[in-house]
């Protein structure tokens, strides 16, 4: 039905119905019920376009049955291997508004390989949509074989490009492709942690559920803004959900969430502002390494600064079984999986360059109230798995009918905006120290330790277990300070540690969480 029919069809019905009842009394009993109105047409060229029209869409769209994406790819190109999906590209002189002075490009990307969804781009001008046709023309194929011209060939995403590091250059900021996920990269930066729209049931034995984008309708940008602004269309079997991107490259490249739910059933494990990354393994887990490189991972820890205004420190693993760690608290004011190793030395590794990989921090907008922090480390053999992934899980399930709004900031970047003001923890390093014991090192850096005259403790902690032979002393060659323990964790698989620097009667660091695990 297009939107002629649906808009005569509407008007039609009461005058149906009129008749209807002049000719014999009603009977309640005996009325079929009334079928969920479609949602507005955002699909047709030159239809008008808001967020608002995008937020009925989607609860209109959460009153009816759940339909899977039709596909339109060919059977070829579903089964393409990386290598040679890896060679479509789109053509240059297509890139949208490459030459208009609006300070941003934009490039679709093709459906194929494990891009199989099809994903609807739209352009919004002057309030209104400009669908982009889905042919084949928009791709030089390379070495994978060209579909036919007279048939759809789907999009899986779109990437954004700017003069981010050079003024007459332009290259990649952010990607959407694949689910719900996007990643971006503020200024010297390559690509490194993602983020999803949302996380459903993560973790849970009976397995997770991935929303889709189905459609993007990207905002034409005004000439000198720095802003471009991306409305998403979330779907899934259980939820539909408008979702608002405002992105900003730069120094640290800004993307503003703006996000409204609308749950099909009652969602008891949601998971807001999620992001997946990759640890295999770093100086505080190389058990069973055999490697050239000193490091590898996107991100070496998730960094929490709480509702109590408490900054902690969760070094991150690669475990031998599944580990979920849950941080309760009310109205975080941020968290994020950060990279904070960024010497070329520590990785060794020229292909991959972990140590321009960016740190991503979220910064909460409004009272997200009471919740759950929530990180899971999954076992992995290799780099290529993203088996990090970090969300704030709010305590309240989402009920069926219910409407949900939330926003947020997240930040790319080298180094958060957002800080502890004591020291922070540098490096957590572990090895063998007899038997069932560990030895941990942890160096702290910044203005409260660089005074090696000061008087600082080390509070050292186990959950289970006991601690051995704490030892601080100052590190000169960090102008910081250094605290080496051993852990005897005696019969226990599970110990929780816990450590702080105090001087002067109070903390003068952020917290070290670590959780070990044989």
């Amino acid at each position: 039905m297009n939107r002629r029919e649906f808009v005569t069809g509407a008007v039609a019905v009461p005058l149906l119905a009129s008749a209807a009842q002049a000719q014999a009394p009603a009977d309640p009993a005996s009325a079929p019920a009334p079928s969920p109105a479609p949602p507005p047409d955002l699909y047709a060229d030159g239809a008008p376009f808001s967020r608002e029209a995008l937020e009925e869409h989607a609860r209109l769209l959460s009153t009816r049955a759940y339909e899977a994406p039709a596909s339109t790819l060919p059977n070829s190109f579903a089964e393409l291997p990386r290598d040679v999906f890896s060679t479509i590209r789109m053509i240059p002189d297509r890139a949208l508004w490459l030459n208009d002075n609006r300070g941003f490009a934009l490039n679709v990307l093709p459906g194929g390989f494990i891009y199989r969804s099809p994903m609807r781009i739209a352009t919004v001008e002057d309030d209104r949509v400009r669908m982009l046709p889905e042919d084949s023309s928009w791709f030089d194929f390379g070495r994978a074989p060209k579909p036919p011209a007279d048939k759809p060939f789907p999009f899986s995403g779109f990437t954004a490009r700017s003069a981010l590091d050079k003024p007459d250059e332009f290259r990649e900021f952010a990607t959407f492709q694949g689910a719900t996920i996007y990643r971006a990269l503020a200024r010297g930066q390559i690509f490194g942690t993602s983020s999803r729209g949302l996380a459903v049931d993560t973790g849970e034995p009976d397995g997770e559920e991935f929303p889709l984008f189905r459609a993007f309708w990207i905002e034409r940008p005004a000439a000198g803004s720095g802003n471009l602004v991306v409305h998403a269309l979330l779907d899934s079997r259980r939820l539909t959900g408008a979702y608002r991107f405002t992105l900003r490259p730069g120094e640290i490249t800004v993307v503003d969430v703006e996000l409204t739910l609308f749950p099909r059933e009652t969602l008891n494990h949601v998971g807001v502002g999620p992001m997946t990354s990759m640890f295999l393994f770093g100086p505080n887990d190389r058990a069973g390494v055999d490697d050239i490189r000193g490091q590898v991972h996107r991100a070496d820890g998730l960094q929490i600064w709480n509702g109590a205004g408490e900054w902690i420190w969760r070094p991150l693993s690669n475990p031998s079984d599944l580990q979920i760690s849950v941080f309760t608290d009310e109205n975080p004011k941020g968290f994020g999986l950060l990279q904070r190793e960024r010497s070329f030395a520590a990785y060794n590794d020229l292909g991959r360059r972990y140590d321009r990989m960016p740190s991503a921090w979220i910064e909460p907008i409004g009272d997200w109230g009471k919740g759950q922090l929530q990180l899971l480390e999954i076992p992995t053999d290799t780099d290529i798995n993203e088996n990090i992934v970090a969300y704030w899980r709010p305590k309240e399930p989402l009920a069926a009918g219910q409407r949900l709004s939330m926003a947020y900031r997240m930040n790319w970047c080298w180094t958060p905006p957002d800080r502890s003001t004591g020291a922070i923890v540098a490096a957590t390093v572990t090895g063998a120290a007899g038997g069932r014991r560990r030895r941990f090192v942890v160096d702290f850096a910044g203005d409260a330790v660089a005074d090696p005259a000061r008087q600082i403790r080390a509070n050292v902690t186990t959950s289970v277990g006991q601690i051995r032979e704490p030892v601080g002393r100052p590190n000169p060659e960090l102008k910081g300070y250094r605290v080496t323990f051993d852990l005897d964790p005696g019969d226990e698989e599970l110990c929780e540690l816990r450590m702080a620097l105090e001087a002067d009667g109070g903390p003068i660091s952020e917290t070290w969480l670590y959780r070990w695990t044989p």
